[in-house]
């Protein structure tokens, strides 16, 4: 099991350990609860080192990842941040990513931890068919790099002041290089899995300790918290954020998933798949992820069946937990044609009971 720079830092303050994408990681501090609201309301630090760094790099680059990519990589510039998705020649799903651009022919893509050596191997395959040199032009940085998630209102104003450029007017997913905490050229993106705004900051694996002290420290008179696993589950399920392994996987396509807002067919985008997620979404596919809410007592589990009110399987829960911010049971999942309204009643299968829910709308969690 890897550790991160972190660790003994999670092991000092009392962390609940478990294994995640092979890694030994925080699952929870204090409580999931108290965690996840701190978060919303103050801020909250998460180590996400488990995530992939991979560099793409030279005259080729923007080739390989507009191919390898749903989104529109055209619609990039310098400093800009963009959530993609790659499919996997199939219809389904290798990984979703963040691709960040710093120039014309430099650029970073953030995959998932426990995805890291499958999505490398996909990434190389096509960059070496294309020319692209490995260990230079591709690069797999995955295991120099440490990373903090440092979430909240109060994240920004709080980093500011370990920063030497101003950072709390940074637009939405946008990325500088920056002095941070006396560490010269970290990545520093407006990014997060929370909803409740904040940054992600990269740096080596060795300047790590440094980065953790100086966030602590900088975040402590605005109430700052170490932050496990498990709230951030419970932050991304609040804003509808998919999960890889439980909303996306290689058999959920990204029109199903309600991600074709990131599957853009415009010219000269001809990702892998392009024509048949373009027929999908002309058609309509036959399921659809939707959210819904519990009407009754009962907590919503992945795997857990969804039925119509004549018990009649018509999907399936993908995601569920107990809201701490609106103390509701909620959830999503894959529903056939006909159940995707608002307001729709499903019912869903906890063990032997069903419990009524309805469709809603995302977020769950508007703030």
């Amino acid at each position: 099991m890897k550790t991160t720079a972190f660790t003994k830092f999670h092991e000092e303050l009392g962390a609940r350990m478990v294994e995640f994408a092979g890694f030994k990681m925080p699952i929870e501090y204090t409580g999931i609860k108290d965690e996840h609201v701190n978060v919303r309301e103050k801020l909250g630090v998460f180590d996400v080192s488990h995530m992939g760094e991979f560099w793409v790099k030279g005259p080729k680059a923007f080739d390989l990842i507009q191919k390898i990519t749903t989104n529109d990589v055209a619609a990039l510039f310098d400093g800009k941040v963009q959530y993609s998705c790659m499919p996997n020649g199939k219809g389904g799903i290798v990984d979703d990513l963040l691709v960040y651009r710093f120039d014309e022919e430099t650029y970073m893509l953030v995959v998932n931890g426990a995805n890291v050596d499958k999505d490398w191997a996909w990434v190389a395959k096509h960059a070496e068919e294309m020319g692209l040199e490995i260990g230079k032009e591709l690069y797999n940085a995955s295991d120099e790099i440490c990373l903090l998630a440092i979430q909240g209102p109060q994240a920004l104003k709080a980093m500011q002041k370990i920063v030497d450029q101003p950072v709390e007017d940074m637009e939405y997913y946008t990325v500088k290089k920056l002095n941070v905490a006396g560490i010269e050229n970290a990545i520093f993106s407006t990014t997060g899995y929370t909803g409740a705004g904040g940054c992600e900051v990269y740096v080596a694996n060795e300047d790590g300790e440094k980065l953790w002290k100086a966030v602590m420290e900088a975040g402590e008179e605005f109430g700052i918290k170490p932050t496990g696993l498990a709230a951030r589950d419970t932050l991304r399920l609040e804003m509808g954020f998919c999960l890889y392994g439980n909303d996306i996987d290689d058999t959920t396509s990204p029109i199903e998933a309600g991600l074709g807002w990131i599957t853009k067919f415009v010219d000269g985008n001809d990702f892998i798949d392009r024509e048949l997620l373009e027929k999908q979404k002309a058609d309509k596919p036959k399921r659809r992820l939707k959210p819904f809410v519990l009407a009754e007592k009962g907590i919503p589990r992945h795997g857990y069946k969804i039925e119509d009110a004549e018990g009649n399987e018509i999907g399936e829960v993908t995601s569920g937990t107990m809201s701490p911010s609106l103390d509701q049971a909620i959830g999503m999942g894959y529903l056939n044609e006909g159940f995707w309204k608002a307001d729709t009643e499903i019912f869903i299968r906890i063990r032997k009971k069903v419990v009524k829910a309805h469709i809603t709308k995302l977020p769950f969690y508007k703030g």
